[in-house]
């Protein structure tokens, strides 16, 4: 769909969906939503962990809406999308922690707008292969988990997760099922360009097929205060390092987030079961040169 702000607005808040794109204070809030790009966050905008990065509100959330996929989907349909990105909060409280929504959106969406890919952008889900299963067995084109930074710093950003299990979610899912997995990360948060490519040689042991490297941005007083604002000829550095290592795309620069414009990075790295798509005005590449 190419649509403006007020069409995307009003379909997204008339059946009453929320987003990581207002949930997260996305910086390309005002770029996709003109275009008809939206990234739904499903199970609420209430996250039950704390990370130190995030403007997702933290606490207890509701209970989850089962009306909630078929609207999503609907949502979908109406906006006449070619791919579209599902997230959500991490859902501790819950039994499956929210895989089973996870499936249901990703069924309802495959009833409602058939040909339309679906990348779903998942917590951990505390490393459980069964909740996974769930998720992978509904058949998203792309598994997206994100480590969000390196190694070390890991445990002070997202106190709840842990390096090892994320990697370990983006191995298991590629072992599943045939599905493209993506992992992203911030910098600006202390890290030095040594561990950013040890992390990057990270996800490529677990067969990552998709990076996405942006400049952390602190969203409110609350949150980590930003170390450095990474100068732009290292977000280059950081591509090429890992064109190098193998991955088959890399996005990275200042305002790159793991959902900016998604299906252009599936266009840019296809595989057998991905729906057909219209051609992207732009490569993703081309956005970070």
């Amino acid at each position: 769909m190419t649509g403006s702000w007020e069409k995307t607005s009003a379909i997204v808040h008339g059946l009453g969906l929320e987003t990581i794109c207002e949930s997260a204070r996305c910086p390309n809030i005002g770029e996709c939503w003109s275009h008809g790009n939206v990234s739904f966050m499903i199970l609420g905008e209430i996250c039950t962990r704390h990370c130190a990065f995030c403007a997702v509100t933290a606490g207890k959330p509701k209970e989850a809406d089962p009306t909630e996929p078929q609207r999503i989907a609907d949502a979908v349909a109406k906006m006449k999308l070619q791919y579209v990105v599902v997230t959500s909060p991490a859902r501790d409280d819950l039994p499956d922690e929210g895989a089973g929504h996870f499936a249901a959106t990703l069924r309802a969406i495959r009833r409602t707008a058939p040909g339309v890919g679906v990348e779903v952008l998942i917590p951990d889900f505390h490393g459980r292969p069964e909740l996974l299963g769930q998720v992978v067995a509904a058949r998203p084109e792309v598994l997206s988990h994100n480590m969000e930074t390196i190694r070390r710093l890991s445990g002070g950003v997202r106190p709840q997760a842990r390096y090892e299990r994320s990697l370990e979610v983006l191995k298991r899912a590629k072992q599943m099922g045939q599905v493209r997995t993506k992992s992203g990360f911030m910098v600006g948060l202390g890290e030095s360009p040594a561990e950013v490519e040890e992390l990057m040689r990270d996800l490529r042991t677990v067969d990552c097929d998709i990076l996405t490297i942006g400049q952390y941005l602190q969203p409110t007083l609350s949150q980590h205060k930003v170390a450095e604002f990474v100068p732009i000829e290292r977000y280059g550095e950081y591509k090429a390092a890992g064109l190098r290592m193998g991955f088959p795309l890399v996005a990275s620069g200042p305002y790159v987030r793991s959902s900016y414009n998604a299906y252009e990075a599936v266009e840019a790295v296809p595989f057998p079961g991905v729906p057909g798509s219209q051609p992207a005005q732009r490569q993703l590449n081309d956005l970070i040169d």
